[in-house]
């Protein structure tokens, strides 16, 4: 006797669907840009049919509305996984951390929501959905780094540096898009990494004390 093939509940199949959308949509935005960006394209490369995507999505701004949401989700869990393995090794050094973070921001995820970024500034529509966003991931940014780099964030010029060295982990995202910039990118890290040791205050030690 044969036993009939399972059939994939429902919620899975639309939780499935919807994430082939979004990735597609942002694997768009990557490699053709915001303008380059439609509808059709996004179907085509997600391999759903115009009408699921319609049923799914039914306007772009939908569209992206959502696409945004899960490009936060994974910029945040890129970044806490990175912060995590670090965490959970032994001797992460300050340069080590540094070069953890430049690997976040260089990676084709980052890439992603530069386009957005750029589109939104002359989008007011756009900007309406991809700020909320930036802000949120902005301050989880801040703190899995103060957690990375172990530093006192209370301290007004560590909070400084911190914010410093995340906004040059930017620029060097928006440099890597042009050329591969990986060798000065290291050399100016090595130099960083020093700055950070001798200026920032240590955060204090946590648990229990004897």
């Amino acid at each position: 006797m044969t036993v009939p093939a399972q059939r994939t509940p429902q919620p899975e199949r639309t939780r499935v669907m919807r994430a082939r959308l979004m990735q597609a949509t942002i694997d768009c935005l990557v490699e053709r840009g915001w303008a380059g960006t439609t509808t059709t394209l996004v179907s085509e490369r997600a391999g759903v049919s115009r009408g699921a995507q319609l049923h799914h999505f039914p306007s772009k701004r939908e569209l992206v509305v959502a696409s945004v949401q899960h490009l936060a989700d994974q910029l945040n869990g890129d970044l806490q996984r990175r912060h995590d393995e670090a965490i959970n090794g032994r001797g992460h050094s300050t340069r080590k951390t540094l070069g953890l973070l430049a690997d976040h921001f260089t990676s084709a995820i980052f890439v992603a929501s530069l386009e957005l970024w750029v589109a939104a500034r002359t989008d007011a529509e756009l900007l309406e959905i991809v700020q909320p966003m930036e802000r949120r991931w902005g301050r989880e940014e801040h703190r899995l780094a103060v957690e990375l780099l172990g530093v006192d964030d209370t301290h007004p010029p560590t909070r400084a540096l911190v914010q410093g060295t995340l906004d040059m982990m930017r620029g060097f995202g928006l440099a890597n898009t042009l050329s591969d910039d990986s060798r000065r990118r290291g050399r100016i890290l090595t130099e960083w990494a020093e700055l950070i040791d001798a200026n920032a205050r240590p955060a204090a030690p946590t648990g229990k004390t004897g």
